[in-house]
């Protein structure tokens, strides 16, 4: 009777063990799914998000290649910013005079700021997690908390504000509190550190605009005077000018090649401009180009350097094999394009900081006790096993010898 049980038992235990180590896996790979990726578009090519399209945001499935759902959205949307784990939007609505937070999954909007100067333009402080947010009819820099929207402090410019960008110079992946944020004002870039400190100024006569920081050391800036010009993060030096042209779009870089695609409106074109290497002679621009049949008014680089999405002004997005250097595909989602952004498809668990915080710590908790179970579970088994020989060996010491 007693082996028969050990035998019952071990095979149970070893079930156990197997369904222990699926839920064990089943939990990591949603722990796993919510952990962020360090990229300037909010990770790999899931989705497309397009600021001003459709009926607020436009999104486009990449790897469905569909056009889903537009998130509705008023204050004529003009830029955003994605988490890092494709949860959470925050779009600017200049027309409302604030900046939303939205669950990329549903769509609610989980909370405002008021922020002045009708805001068109937000940034995101990895290192400090700071979310930078202004508008180019004040001079006021709104710093708020990414997850509640609250204002923590404001910082003002020399001028109206024109273009904002984070440069990640800090120390680790993320830059610590050691990150700057590079503002473009009247006639000048203005450099500050995440609390708030003025480095640095450096003078811009043709008045700059849109802001582009590669990881790297090189800024892109595109100006006044329709051109675009390079700076040195560490140097503050201003190369000559790269390229002109007409009236640019928001700019995107590819993070492989390190190439650097500007939408110029006037000429219905994308130049891809070769990235400088600081200590060689500026390269001869644009490297190529490509011809849309409508307006490009902003472009997104997929992460793994793959893919491009051009938002065009009559309300298509293309899609670029960045490779081949071709439009492989066009997207009609409507509205009137202002900004374009891709990432990661938002996690399964959490859509509110609550319930992202509830779910997280349900994970770790859940992790911690499979993986506890999952040791244990041998070890019983294991001890199980043995104490039917010992018990055997110990009658074996109380039976008297035979003869």
């Amino acid at each position: 009777m007693r082996m028969s049980f050990v035998g019952r038992g071990s095979a149970f235990l070893t079930s156990l063990s197997l369904l222990l180590l699926a839920a064990l896996s089943l939990v990591a790979l949603l722990a796993l799914e919510d952990l962020p990726t360090a990229r300037a578009d909010g990770g790999a090519p899931n989705l497309a998000y397009v600021v001003g399209g459709g009926n607020g945001i436009g999104v486009i499935d990449i790897v469905k290649q569909q056009v889903q759902p537009s998130i509705r959205l008023s204050g004529d949307p003009h830029m955003a910013y994605l988490s890092l784990d494709g949860r959470f939007l925050y779009v600017t609505q200049p027309t409302l005079g604030t900046v939303s937070m939205i669950a990329a999954r549903t769509g609610q909007v989980i909370c405002s700021a008021h922020v002045p100067g009708a805001p068109s333009f937000v940034a995101f402080d990895p290192g400090a997690n700071l979310l930078y947010a202004a508008g180019p009819e004040a001079s006021l820099i709104s710093v708020l908390n990414p997850a509640n929207c609250g204002l923590l402090r404001t910082i003002r410019a020399a001028s109206n504000v024109a273009g904002l960008a984070v440069a990640v110079v800090g120390s680790g992946i993320s830059g610590g509190t050691g990150n700057q944020l590079w503002v473009s004002e009247s006639q000048a870039l203005a450099v500050y550190n995440s609390s708030g400190q003025r480095l640095a100024t450096v003078s811009v006569p043709q008045g700059p605009l849109s802001i582009t920081i590669p990881l790297g050391s090189i800024a892109y800036v595109s100006t006044r005077q329709h051109t675009i010009i390079a700076v040195n993060l560490g140097t503050r030096e201003i190369y000559p000018t790269l390229f002109r042209g007409g009236d640019f779009g928001a700019m995107d870089y590819d993070a492989i090649t390190g190439d650097i695609y500007v939408p110029d409106k006037a000429s219905r074109q994308l130049a891809v401009l070769a990235p400088i290497v600081p200590g060689s002679p500026p390269p001869a621009e644009p490297d190529h180009s490509i011809t849309f049949s409508a307006a490009p008014q902003a472009v997104a680089i997929t992460s793994d350097g793959q893919f491009g999405f051009v938002a065009l002004a009559n309300g298509d997005v293309a899609m670029l094999d960045v490779p081949a250097r071709q439009i492989v595909k066009v997207f009609h989602v409507g509205g009137s394009p202002h900004f374009i952004i891709t990432g990661l498809y938002p996690p399964a668990l959490g859509t509110t900081p609550a319930t992202t915080e509830s779910s997280n710590r349900f994970i770790t908790v859940a992790l911690y006790t499979l993986t506890g179970l999952v040791i244990i579970a041998p070890i019983l088994f294991f001890w199980l096993r043995q104490r039917p020989r010992q018990g055997q060996k110990q009658q074996a010491k109380d039976e008297p010898p035979s003869g």
